[in-house]
Parts: structure tokens; C-alpha cells; sequence
């Protein structure tokens, strides 16, 4: 059986309106079940489970429901697409509610204070399934996105393919060449990537911020370059004309942006639904995983959007795919092999996490540079340093959309940090703790403040010390593209196999050894892409 890559657009475009149909229809009668697909046989088993809807999870999804095999997708998270009672499905990043985060009191923002006052995160009231989580360790935070799309819903949409040249050290297991000219065009073409239109970069007062550290760095003599997205550059430019309603003018992102973006429920995730092999189940989280002889059963926890517990159950199935991102899939496994119930699986799952070399900073501008009122939230330039011999960086240029004018330089800066964390199953507490120290951040600090020493010192401006806690220039305690944890030839085979089990795979971000030197998600898309031709070619049966 080989994986059906290319499928006719209008194939795929009667698919999309299908599983985008359905959404509709599970958000109206206010279902936890998407799709209709059933297996035949006992209503508790499945041939294939997806667990997550991230990227990975939604590649193998539609990839599986293409070849004909019943699937079954298992989302923590609520599906999205609901109005509240403000008429939007998400909040903004200024007026956050109970729908920014995911069962707390309070939002938990990566710019925690403003002029040294703790006036950015709110009490947001009932703790309620919210569309951002951030999972605390000691010594670091990791953003994730809940509900049917993950990190697709949290993220600013910046879509950069890596380097070639890093990408073969990260991963030289991996063709390249079969990446760089099959599955990487594929993975954008799949996800609506675009690029903004340079005449509308230039003139527009929205990207003012941009514009001004853009011409910081190259006064420093940096490089910059502009960095693609799924946001819908076109509806950008109606927002700013007040023709649509506006999403990234409207200081949407970190909590989902409600028009503009390309999200996965928007594109793999409908199209899986919409091959009527592939369903959703919202809400479910899984606890547990064995094997019988069937092939593997999952304890689920059902519960409702206040966190209450509805229903324990199992379920079965034939083939496992695990998509529930580092930190998820990790634990995961972890309790499989430690509590003996997969004792067979690798040493190694647990190793090679990091951080992408995530840090952030910010400058102070002078007074005739202002970085403008209105900002868009959706980032389209960066900074290229990274042919740095010694401090490699790739920084991008991120707004502060406060609808205040603060002369502040704002900046995401993704580095080549060789430091590797550890997690280990914690048997008291039934979970997976990350071993990371404090100082293994400060490589990411150092590639940071040799970048922005230089842009200070040239432009003659300073680091603000006010946007985090601490009065700190450089924050490198959280990450937004966490990385490895279960790592492609070691954990698994070359292609997402878990070792030591039949049938039993890994398709998302913790494949990748802690770092690929840019946004992560068009990487951890096409790496699927690849994994998921090759196992329906080899491995499975409908």
C-alpha cells in the first residue's frame, strides 16, 4: 500500500469542506465527537489511534484516513470553534478571560510586568479548559496549545524551513534532499504558508516595529530577512482598512487569533475528517497505555470544559501513534516503561530535550524611533546571524501590540544551545519531571547578548529591564518550541518506530534532538509527512 502524497485539489477541496461542515456541526450541537468514521467490530476498538492534533497528529491523521484505515483522534483540548458570549471563539492578549489558559486562575504571559508593574496578567476566574497551558518545571516553562489544532491555534504562524546545512546535523539520518524537495513543499503548500507582499511591508504603519529594528540591525550590520506565515496577509490588509474584523490588529495571538490564520483545523484536520475514516474525541485525555493481543489499550479520562470528570474507559487498537508533543508524548511512554506495562521500550526516550535555544530580550528605542500604536501580533522579519561562527541567532522581530506607543524593540531570539534536558518518571506524583538547571540557558543568553550588545552599542539604545520579572534583560526560563525528548535513531527507528514494539510510533516534535534553528512546526509537518509514506507503505493493512 503506498501513502496517497499528492491528492487532486479538487479532491481535497470537497474533503475540506466536508470536515470543516462537521466542525460546524459538532460546535452547534456542542459534541465532544467529530466525524462518523467507525470501526467495525467492538465499538472499544480502533485499527489506529492518533493522540493528539498537533502537527504531526494531523498529518498521520488525514495521511491514514487516505489509505483507508479507521482512525480515531484523541484531543485533550476543546474543539474551537464556538462563539462566547462576545461573539468570539478566542480573547484577546489584552482583555484575556477563562478561554486564554488551561485550568488556571490567572493567565501566565511570557512578559509577566510593564514599567516594573504588574499589570500584564490578570485573574481570569473559573479555572476552565483554556486554549494555552504552560506546563512549569523548575527552571522552565513550556507553552503549549490545547484543543483540536494545538499549537496551530497558540502560535504566531511563522512558518521558516530551516537551513539545510543545520538541518543535515540535526537530523543526517534524514534525506535531504527528499525533504528539501518533496516533503518540505508539501508540508507549506498543506499548510497555507505565504509570505507578505513587500510593498505592503514597507508603507504600512502596522509593521513600523518592524521596520525600526530592521534598520537597527542593519546598521549593525546584521542580516534580516522576511519569514513566511499562515496568516492570511490579504486579510490583514482589509483589517487595517476596517473592511473585516479584525484578528491581528485586535491584539490576537497568544490565546488564538479568530479570522486571518490557517490553523489545522482549518487545513490537515479538516481534510482528515472530511475523508470520513477519521474521528475527533475532544476532551479525552489518555492516562495509560499497554499492550493485549489485539495491540494496545489506552485508559481515557473524559471530562467537561470545567475540568470535571464525566468517564474513565479504554480503548483499543491495532496501531498507536503518538503526537501529544514533547513534554505529552514523553510522559507518556515514560509511564509505559517505568510502571512495566511497555518494559521493553528504549532507554533513550526521555533524552535529548531542549529548548530551541528559545530566549527573549527587548531594547529601549529613542524617542524618534517609535515603534508605532497599532501593531500587528503576526511577525514577518528576523534577524540572520546565524552564520555566526561562535554566536549563532535567529531573532525575531515581535510585536508589543498594547495600543500604547512604547518605543520598545521586541524580540524572540531562537539559538544554537547544545544544552540537553532530561525528563524522568516521577512513580509518587504519576508524571514526568524535566531536569534542567538554570544555567543551562545561559549558551541561548550568551548568542542573544552578543547580537543585541552590538545593536545597542552601534544605535546607542539600551536593553528595557522592565518586561520581566526580576528587572532581567534577557528571559531564557520559558520556550515555545520544545523539542526532542524521544528522538528520531534513537528512541525510535529512522522513521518514528518506537523501539522495542510492533506498530507503536512517534510523529511529532519530540522526534527532534532539542533544536532546528528556526520555528519548528513546517519541520515537525513535513517529517511526518515523510514517516507517515513510509509506514503506510510498509506497515499497515486497512
Amino acid at each position: 500500500m503506498t501513502a496517497l502524497i499528492e491528492t487532486d485539489p479538487s479532491v481535497m477541496s470537497r474533503r475540506r469542506f466536508t470536515g470543516l461542515a462537521a466542525f460546524t456541526s459538532a460546535a452547534t450541537l456542542s459534541l465532544t465527537q467529530i466525524g462518523t468514521a467507525r470501526a467495525a467490530g467492538r465499538r472499544d476498538f480502533v485499527p489506529a489511534v492518533v493522540i493528539g492534533t498537533g502537527y504531526g497528529s494531523a498529518v498521520t491523521a488525514l495521511r491514514l484516513g487516505e489509505a483507508g484505515i479507521t482512525t480515531t483522534m484523541l484531543e485533550m483540548g476543546r474543539l474551537w470553534n464556538k462563539p462566547g458570549k462576545d461573539g468570539k471563539i478566542f480573547c484577546s492578549t489584552l482583555t484575556p478571560d477563562s478561554r486564554s489558559m488551561w485550568f488556571n486562575r490567572r493567565t501566565k504571559a511570557p512578559l509577566d510586568t510593564f514599567l516594573w508593574l504588574n499589570v500584564v496578567n490578570r485573574d481570569i476566574g473559573t479555572p476552565y479548559a483554556g486554549v494555552l497551558d504552560r506546563i512549569d518545571f523548575p527552571n522552565m516553562g513550556v507553552y503549549v496549545g490545547r484543543g483540536v489544532g494545538g499549537g496551530s491555534l497558540v502560535n504566531g504562524g511563522m512558518a521558516p524551513t530551516p537551513r539545510r546545512s543545520y538541518f543535515e546535523q540535526v537530523l543526517p539520518q534524514v534525506n535531504a534532499d527528499q525533504m528539501y524537495k518533496r516533503y518540505f513543499p508539501l508540508a507549506n503548500r498543506m499548510l497555507g504558508v505565504t509570505t507578505i507582499d513587500p510593498r505592503y511591508l514597507e508603507r504600512t504603519p502596522v509593521y513600523r516595529y518592524a521596520r525600526v529594528s530592521r534598520r537597527h540591525a542593519h546598521q549593525a550590520g546584521f542580516k534580516t530577512t522576511v519569514i513566511p506565515n499562515v496568516y492570511d496577509f490579504r486579510y490583514l490588509q482589509c483589517e487595517e482598512r476596517r473592511e473585516v474584523p479584525r484578528s491581528a490588529l485586535a491584539g490576537e495571538v497568544i490565546y488564538g487569533n479568530n479570522h486571518g490564520k490557517q490553523s489545522l483545523d482549518k487545513t490537515y484536520l479538516a481534510d482528515a475528517v472530511g475523508t470520513g475514516k477519521v474521528t475527533i474525541q475532544t476532551l479525552t485525555r489518555v492516562t495509560a497505555i499497554r499492550q493485549d493481543r489485539s495491540g494496545y489499550v489506552l485508559t481515557l479520562e473524559k471530562i467537561d470544559a470545567s475540568g470535571k470528570l464525566l468517564q474513565r474507559s479504554e480503548l483499543g487498537c491495532r496501531y498507536l501513534f503518538l503526537g501529544a508533543g514533547s513534554v505529552g508524548t514523553t510522559e507518556l511512554l515514560l509511564r509505559a516503561r517505568e510502571t512495566d506495562a511497555l518494559p521493553n521500550l528504549s532507554e533513550s526516550i526521555g533524552t535529548g530535550w531542549g529548548t530551541n535555544g528559545n530566549v527573549m530580550t527587548s531594547r529601549a528605542n529613542h524617542l524618534w524611533d517609535p515603534t508605532g500604536l497599532l501593531q500587528s501580533t503576526i511577525p514577518t522579519l528576523a534577524i540572520d546571524n546565524w552564520n555566526d561562527p561562535v554566536h549563532p541567532a535567529f531573532a525575531e522581530i515581535a510585536p508589543l501590540p498594547i495600543g500604547l506607543e512604547t518605543w520598545a524593540s521586541l524580540y524572540l531570539a531562537i539559538t544554537v544551545n547544545p544544552e540537553r534536558g532530561r525528563f524522568s518518571y516521577n512513580a509518587a506524583k504519576d508524571r514526568a519531571d524535566l531536569n534542567w538547571g538554570a544555567r543551562q540557558s545561559n549558551p541561548s543568553i550568551a548568542s542573544a547578548r552578543a547580537l543585541f550588545d552590538k545593536i545597542n552599542r552601534v544605535t546607542g539604545t539600551t536593553y528595557r529591564r522592565d518586561l520581566f520579572s526580576g528587572n532581567r534583560e534577557f528571559a531564557a526560563d520559558f520556550c515555545y518550541h520544545p523539542l526532542g525528548g524521544c528522538v528520531l535513531g534513537k528512541a525510535t527507528d529512522d522513521y518514528g518506530r518506537a523501539r522495542g514494539y510492533r506498530n507503536l510510533y512517534v510523529t511529532d516534535g519530540s522526534l527532534i534532538p532539542g533544536s532546528i534553528g528556526v520555528n519548528p512546526f513546517v519541520t515537525i509537518t513535513a517529517l511526518a509527512e515523510r514517516n507517515i509514506a513510509r509506514v503506510i507503505a510498509t506497515d499497515l493493512r486497512a
